[in-house]
C-alpha cells in the first residue's frame, strides 16, 4: 500500500513538473509583432472633413440586392463621380479602370521589380430591413453626424473603409508621396451579393501576372473585450471560411389536406426528417488553423490557468475546446457550421405539396471542402426519399491560410502597434465572407482587418440597426491606412 501511494505521488509530481515546464516555456508559434519595421508617420488630415465625406457617401444608396435588377444602378454612378470630385489629388495620382461598376485604381510605383500591395473596400451596402427604419436613432441613409459618430447604413461596412482609404491616399498625394511599390486599390460593387466584381478584378490582375506582397480588406478589427484577456486585441484575419448552400428537395404526390396519406408519403414530413438528420450530423469541433493561433496568442497574454491549459493541450485540450464551444461566435471558428435557413412547401395551407424544399447554409472551415459537406449531407439522408444538391450558386471553398509571420503580416502588425503600443496582435479566422477571398491567386498573403475598436455588443449593428462609425474610429482607420501605405509602398 505504501509503495502504491509513493508511486502515485511520484507520478503526480512528474505530471505537475511537466505541466509547469511546458507552461513556463510556452509561447505562440510564428506570430510576428512587426519588430524591426519603422513605421512612416501619417500625413496631416482633417477628421471633421473626413466625417463630412463619410456622411455624403452614406447618403448615396448603393444597396445590393440578391437580384441585381432591384439595384439602383445610378447610385453607383453617383458614387464614382463623387469619389473623383471629392479626392482630386488621389484621383490624379492613380489610373482608374472600370469593370462594370467595380473599380481598380493603380498608383504606379517607381520600382517595377517590387511587388505591389492591394488595398480593398467595397462600395455596396445591405438593405435596411423594412419596418425597422423607426428603430434607428438617426435615419439609416441620412449620414447624420451626431453623438461623435457618422450614422447610417454602410458607415462601418464598408464605406467607412472606402472613405478612409481615399482620405489616406488624398493626404499622401497632397504631401507629394511617391511610392516605390505600386499601390492597387480594388473596390468591388457587389460584395454583399456574392462579389462578382472583385472576382472579375482578380481575374484582370491575374492576366497581368500581378503577384502582390499582400492584400488587406475588411474582416477583423480591434476587439475591446477579447475573451480570455478581457481587454483589447487586434484580430487580423488570416483566412475566411467557405460559403455554400445546400438544397434538399422532397417530392410527393400532393393532394388535399383533408385526406392525407401515410406520413412517409408527405413531402414536408420527409423534408423535416432530412433537415433534422443533416443538422444532427454536425462537423466535429477542432482547435486548429487560425483559431489555434488566436488561442495561443491570447493565452500567452492572459497567463495563469489559461496559459497552462493551452500550453498543455495534450492534457487539457478537451477543456479548451469545450470552453470555446460554449460561445456560438467562437464555436464557429472550430468547425464547419450547418444552418437550416429557408423552407418552402405548399402554396396554400390546405394543399399537400408536390415539392417541398429546404436551404441549408454552410460556412466551411479551412480544413474541409464543399465536397466533404455534400458527401456528409448525403450520408445523413441515406434511405430518405429526398434529393440533396447545391443551389444555383456555386459553392465557395475556404480561403488559403495566410502567414502570420510574413513581411506583409509584420507591416500590418507594426502599423497597428504604432497607433496602439502594447496592443495584443492575433491571427483570426473570419467566419463570414469578404471580397478579398478572390485575391489569394494574385497575392502572397491576404489579410482582413479594419483598425477600428468595437466591443462585442457593438458588432450587431453591422448589417443591423443603428450602424455608425465613431469619429475616433474614423480617425484611427485613416491614420492606419496612411501609415501602412506609406510604410509598405514608400
Amino acid at each position: 500500500m505504501k509503495k502504491w501511494v509513493l508511486a502515485l505521488g511520484v507520478g503526480i509530481a512528474a505530471l505537475a513538473g511537466t505541466v509547469a515546464a511546458r507552461t513556463a516555456m510556452f509561447k505562440p508559434d510564428s506570430v510576428g509583432d512587426g519588430a524591426g519595421i519603422t513605421v512612416t508617420a501619417a500625413p496631416a488630415f482633417n477628421t471633421q472633413a473626413a466625417a463630412q465625406h463619410l456622411s455624403q457617401a452614406v447618403q448615396i444608396q448603393t444597396v445590393s440586392h440578391q437580384d441585381p435588377a432591384e439595384n439602383q444602378t445610378g447610385e453607383w454612378t453617383k458614387l464614382h463621380v463623387w469619389l473623383a470630385s471629392t479626392y482630386p489629388k488621389a484621383s490624379a495620382a492613380m489610373q482608374r479602370e472600370e469593370l462594370g461598376q467595380t473599380l481598380i485604381y493603380t498608383w504606379p510605383g517607381s520600382d517595377a521589380a517590387a511587388q505591389p500591395i492591394i488595398v480593398m473596400a467595397h462600395q455596396d451596402v445591405v438593405p435596411v430591413t423594412p419596418g425597422t427604419e423607426k428603430d434607428w436613432k438617426h435615419a439609416p441613409f441620412s449620414g447624420e453626424i451626431a453623438e461623435g459618430a457618422v450614422w447610417g447604413r454602410g458607415s462601418v461596412d464598408d464605406k467607412g473603409s472606402l472613405v478612409a482609404l481615399f482620405e489616406a491616399l488624398e493626404a499622401l498625394a497632397g504631401q507629394g508621396f511617391k511610392p516605390k511599390r505600386t499601390i492597387i486599390l480594388v473596390t468591388g460593387h457587389d460584395e454583399e451579393a456574392g462579389g462578382t466584381g472583385a472576382e472579375a478584378a482578380a481575374q484582370a490582375l491575374a492576366a497581368r501576372k500581378v503577384k502582390a506582397l499582400f492584400t488587406i480588406d475588411e474582416g477583423g478589427l480591434i476587439a475591446t473585450d477579447t475573451p480570455m484577456i478581457g481587454g483589447p486585441a487586434a484580430m487580423i484575419g488570416i483566412a475566411e471560411k467557405g460559403y455554400a448552400t445546400l438544397k434538399v428537395t422532397a417530392n410527393a404526390p400532393g393532394g388535399h389536406s383533408s385526406a392525407p396519406p401515410a406520413p412517409n408519403e408527405i413531402g414536408t414530413v420527409n423534408l423535416a426528417k432530412a433537415v433534422l438528420a443533416i443538422n444532427a450530423k454536425q462537423f466535429p469541433m477542432e482547435l486548429r488553423g487560425p483559431a489555434e493561433g488566436m488561442v495561443s496568442v491570447l493565452a500567452a497574454k492572459a497567463g495563469g490557468t489559461s496559459k497552462m491549459a493551452v500550453a498543455n493541450r495534450w492534457l487539457f485540450g478537451g477543456m479548451v475546446t469545450g470552453k470555446m464551444a460554449a460561445s456560438s461566435a467562437s464555436a464557429a471558428m472550430l468547425h464547419t457550421t450547418i444552418a437550416p435557413t429557408m423552407l418552402t412547401g405548399s402554396p396554400k395551407e390546405n394543399v399537400l405539396p408536390q415539392t417541398a424544399t429546404a436551404l441549408i447554409n454552410y460556412r466551411i472551415a479551412p480544413w474541409n471542402t464543399s465536397q466533404q459537406v455534400l458527401d456528409r449531407a448525403r450520408e445523413a439522408t441515406k434511405g430518405l426519399p429526398v434529393q440533396v444538391g447545391w443551389t444555383d450558386r456555386k459553392p465557395g471553398e475556404p480561403s488559403p491560410v495566410s502567414s502570420s509571420n510574413s513581411l506583409g503580416w509584420n507591416l500590418i502588425a507594426a502599423t497597428t502597434l504604432a497607433g496602439r503600443p502594447g496592443l495584443v496582435v492575433s491571427p483570426y479566422l473570419v467566419v463570414a465572407g469578404t471580397d478579398s477571398k478572390h485575391m489569394s491567386g494574385v497575392s502572397d498573403d491576404v489579410y482582413r482587418f479594419q483598425a477600428i475598436a468595437l466591443a462585442s455588443t457593438d458588432i450587431k449593428m453591422i448589417h443591423g440597426t443603428n450602424e455608425h462609425m465613431t469619429l475616433d474610429n474614423l480617425e484611427s482607420l485613416i491614420r492606419f491606412y496612411a501609415r501602412l501605405i506609406a510604410t509598405a509602398a514608400g
